[in-house]
């Protein structure tokens, strides 16, 4: 046996991956925060960056572990006390393949946090940011540590099973699509019909603040999305290099998509649009980017994106208020990318796996729709009961009057923009 040593150049790699990834989350909170009203704006940021600073305290103390922990039996949870407080991991010649512990740990901690912040799109202008302080510890604890270890923790050969969908099911997702955009996606939905929807939805028309703070924030997402996917093959290798550029291509396509289909439907192209259609295939991609050929992601980034950019509007045709389209764009985008690797899965490809066009029959779309069923199923249910008790507990929608007057001034006691005088913060709640 081959004795697995420190390689600096693929440390390198990953570190720059991990900073890349982090990166996303300031840039989704640049792309939520533009994409509400300008009295929401700081709100909204600020959902994102506390999840910054819980998650990575929680992945210190026992996330790590419940994640990539010995697995507990049948593939569902890994062993919380085994790395709790990652004790024996921060040692010199602890290893993850060729990089130090350290290094995946942190690269695996900017997954969690960024899972969850996307939540805070679905429920923008109207949530307690106690209330959400308390969410993001509960969720990140109950379903997202879980789900993660089902996706991400693969055998390690020491008679630990890992993860069940991972390992037992075999199901592809290279870098997320189940365990981040799915989960993330099904989670907002969940969220949005306990919290209830915005004063004035369906009457009013809700537009972005400041659509250039929406473009960096796109921007700013597709530039980190290459540590996402490129990083989760946790080497500088081969594999790096072609979910490096199907990550550009998909996206790419995904744009023109979205941009195409916004012409014919509206007869505009917009750049709400573009960066929408940036996201949409970034998330698509996310599961896929190691099973297709470049080809195939072009054709996969521009159909998941097309299916997003008509998902939507659903929300006004079922009545929930998906702020920020957080199911259109994360659930539906991570269920059409899972699901067609299972069409455009090629053996040329890193994953080496043939999908139903090259001949491999529909086994490899079987196992896609399990493992979308499974998270998707685990996560409504879970978020659901985590809200509704949140809500009957401490309440997780503001009052109206603050909703109305504006959630930065009366939750933070500030404004985004400073222009002439302003008032004291009244009737918010922390």
């Amino acid at each position: 046996m081959t004795e697995v040593v420190l390689n600096t150049g693929d440390t390198a790699w990953m570190l720059t991956s991990t900073a890349l990834v982090l990166l996303m989350t300031p840039g989704l909170a640049l792309f939520y925060g533009g994409m509400v009203r300008a009295k929401g704006v700081l709100n909204m940021m600020m959902m994102s960056f506390v999840s910054m600073g819980i998650v990575a305290v929680l992945w210190v103390l026992y996330g790590y572990s419940m994640t990539f922990g010995k697995d507990l039996g049948n593939g569902l949870l890994g062993d919380p006390s085994e790395f709790i407080g990652l004790k024996g991991l921060i040692a010199p010649d602890s290893l993850f393949g060729t990089i130090p512990s350290t290094v995946f740990i942190a690269f695996q901690a900017m997954f969690a946090i960024i899972t969850v912040a996307l939540i805070s799109g679905a429920i923008a202008d109207r949530a307690k940011f106690g209330a959400w302080v308390v969410f993001v510890i509960v969720w990140s604890t109950l379903v997202y540590f879980p789900v993660a270890h089902w996706v991400f923790d693969f055998d390690s050969g020491d008679n630990d099973p890992g993860g069940w969908i991972a390992n037992q099911l075999g199901a592809i997702d290279f870098a997320g699509g189940t365990a981040v955009h799915i989960n993330a996606g099904i989670a907002g939905l969940a969220a949005v019909l306990v919290i209830g929807k915005r004063a004035g939805f369906g009457r009013e028309p809700f537009k972005p603040h400041n659509l250039t703070l929406v473009m960096v924030g796109a921007g700013l997402l597709w530039f980190g999305w290459f540590g996402f996917n490129a990083g989760s093959a946790v080497a500088s290798n081969a594999a790096a290099g072609v979910t490096f550029l199907n990550t550009f291509v998909a996206t790419g396509a995904a744009m023109l998509a979205w941009l195409t289909v916004e012409k014919i439907r509206d007869g505009h192209a917009t750049s709400l649009g573009a960066a929408s259609g940036v996201v949409a295939g970034l998330v698509a991609i996310t599961p896929s980017c190691s099973a297709v050929d470049p080809l195939g992601a072009i054709a996969l980034g521009a159909i998941s994106s097309a299916l997003c950019s008509l998902a939507v509007g659903l929300k006004y045709k079922f009545g929930y208020d998906d702020s920020l389209d957080v199911v259109g764009v994360h659930l539906v985008g991570g269920l059409s990318g899972s699901l067609l690797v299972g069409l455009f899965a090629t053996a040329a490809a890193p994953a080496g796996v043939d999908g139903l066009l090259y001949g491999g029959g529909s086994g490899q779309l079987v196992k896609q729709a399990i493992a979308c069923g499974a998270v998707l199923v685990y996560s409504f249910i879970l978020t659901l009961i985590i809200a509704k008790l949140i809500d009957i507990t401490m309440g997780f929608r503001i009052s109206q009057e603050a909703e109305i007057t504006g959630i930065d001034l009366a939750v933070h006691a500030e404004t985004a923009y400073e222009i002439g005088n302003v008032g004291s913060s009244r009737g918010g709640s922390f």
